[in-house]
């Protein structure tokens, strides 16, 4: 007889510990090597503008959880008001809201966000249990609203810093293509995989393609 196993994912065990480990060590390193790296980021945005070097925004966590994800801020203060005014010329698909040539991005801004060097306050989140170095892509509040059952289960891991929608495309991605390799993802993670992103990571940020 033909057989056909299906495993159905597991976020529990032995797995999990270790990704955790792996999250916290990591995050913690990475948090004492880059502190020159961090001041120095932190005074150039700063300096432009005299606004908050942090930008904290509502994301979406495991379990449907909220919590308020960290970033170098990028754009000027206010750009939230701002976004309304914005929503016509909207480049995304879905919920999510894109613009190329967004003008409420600084020109410090637009090269921390070009090397993704805004993200690295998310190591802050990871500590916190809040993230994971690998994961669905965080997605905002108005976002999970409009979530059919099926694009739910993004939520039944952690958020992650990077994961398959940065290695393949970052901002040009649609909406279809991120749901669908956040769920590749949670339906298919492993330890092993996880490695594989964060060394692809690297080299997808050095080439700083698809951000914006």
């Amino acid at each position: 007889l033909s057989l056909l196993h299906v495993e159905a994912p597991v976020f529990a065990g032995p797995r999990l510990a270790v990704k955790t480990a792996i999250d916290l060590g990591a995050a913690a390193a990475l948090m004492v090597l880059l502190s020159p790296l961090f001041a120095v980021l932190a005074l150039l945005v700063r300096r432009h503008d005299k606004g908050p070097v942090f930008f904290r925004q509502e994301r979406i966590g495991k379990d449907g959880n909220a919590f308020p994800m960290l970033k170098f801020r990028t754009m000027v203060v206010g750009a939230e008001a701002m976004l309304p005014s914005l929503m016509e010329r909207s480049e995304g698909q879905g919920p999510l809201f894109k613009l190329s040539d967004d003008p409420r991005i600084t020109r410090i801004g637009a090269f921390l966000r070009r090397y993704s060097l805004d993200e690295l306050p998310q190591l802050v989140n990871i500590l916190r249990g809040q993230m994971s170095l690998v994961g669905p892509r965080p997605p905002l509040p108005n976002e999970v609203e409009t979530y059919a059952n099926d694009v739910r289960r993004r939520l039944l891991v952690k958020p992650g810093m990077t994961g398959l929608w940065q290695i393949n495309g970052r901002s040009d991605l649609s909406w279809e293509e991120s749901v669908r390799f956040d769920l590749y993802y949670v339906e298919n993670w492993s330890v092993m995989s996880d490695l594989m992103i964060l060394w692809r990571t690297g080299r997808s940020v050095l080439q700083a393609s698809g951000a914006y």
